[in-house]
């Protein structure tokens, strides 16, 4: 049986989050072939819905009005419900985003659906769909399947390979006009932390630094790789209680939980909050001078070192096969 699955774009600062491809895969899955309709909501959203498409979308919808230029659980919830009504779809996937995870409990208690967070794999298709997901912070993994109602989940970035872009790919795009009342939250400002690089959730490439890096300028030598290998520069939870940097970079249970295809942990000694945060990346590399830190038990690769000796000693090795 076919199924119709919506699934939420997320733009940030006018460009659509990759994670907004990666839920358009996963719908296909469960859609068993049948339509996949990618929704927008915000102030001015039109122009990206050819993306979606050309990520595989049939068709978008968008909702754009005032209320929706800054994210409110009550403004989304109230757009994104009127598209429910519109499509009456057969399931509906987010991005377990910070957006995705403050929006999806709210829509899914509205729609009497069950909630299948943080799924990092999906097995079989259509009705045969079976969802994986993390739990006990990451050290094992169940598999779930949706009985009755409507199949609502949220996917963990970085986990579902995007289609391929088709630019040729065409479709029909509609726009749903929504009347947004009774807000309880009015966004008078937004003011973000100046941030350089790439988005810690989707970055294929991190250097995290730990104690270990003695204090902020000792984050120099990772971001320098960081940048030079296209990454993002994460941190424990040590590093950001001794201020060596800002908590928007820890990575860990109480932090973000990120999977990219290489993690090179540096002076990081392996606390299990740690783990819970980065312990499925695709390839990690731990560089520490304890030989029998933690972090080394689920590491890929492990250096023995003084980081301030090793990551230096990466960087120029990487910049001579870049230049090469």
């Amino acid at each position: 049986m076919t199924k119709k699955v919506i699934v939420l774009g997320e733009a940030r600062e006018g460009a659509l989050r990759n994670v907004s491809f990666e839920t358009i895969a996963a719908a296909k899955k469960i859609s068993g072939g049948g339509e996949v309709v990618a929704v927008l909501l915000g102030d001015s959203v039109q122009s990206l819905a050819a993306e979606m498409i050309h990520y595989g979308a049939d068709r978008a919808v968008t909702v754009e009005h005032p209320h929706l230029r800054s994210y409110t659980s009550d403004g989304f919830s109230q757009a994104f419900m009127a598209v429910v009504e519109s499509e009456s779809p057969d399931a509906v996937v987010f991005g377990h985003t910070a957006l995705g995870k403050d929006l999806s409990p709210k829509v899914a208690s509205k729609l009497k659906s069950g909630l299948i967070s943080d799924v990092t794999d999906i097995e079989g298709e259509g009705a045969d769909a079976v969802f994986i997901r993390p739990i006990f912070s990451g050290k094992a993994f169940e598999k779930v399947k949706i009985k009755d109602g409507i199949d609502f989940i949220t996917i963990r970035p970085n986990n579902i390979e995007p289609l391929a872009h088709d630019a040729s790919r065409s479709g029909d795009v509609s726009s749903l006009s929504v009347d947004i009342t009774n807000l309880r939250t009015v966004i008078k400002e937004v003011v973000r932390k100046s941030t350089e690089g790439v988005d810690l959730s989707e970055a294929k490439v991190i250097v995290a630094g730990g104690r270990g890096v003695k204090s902020e300028d000792g984050f120099e030598p990772l971001k320098e790789l960081a940048n030079l290998l296209g990454g993002a520069v994460g941190a424990s939870r040590g590093a950001c209680d001794a201020d060596y940097c800002d908590y928007s970079l820890q990575i860990g249970q109480t932090g973000k939980v990120v999977t990219p295809d290489l993690y090179i942990a540096a002076g990081i000694s392996g606390a299990i909050q740690h783990l819970a945060g980065m312990s499925n990346s695709k390839i990690i590399v731990a560089i520490n001078k304890d030989p029998e830190a933690n972090i080394f038990k689920v590491a890929d690769y492990g250096i023995v070192g003084d980081l301030f000796e090793v990551i230096p000693m990466l960087t120029e090795e990487f910049k001579k096969m870049k230049a090469n």
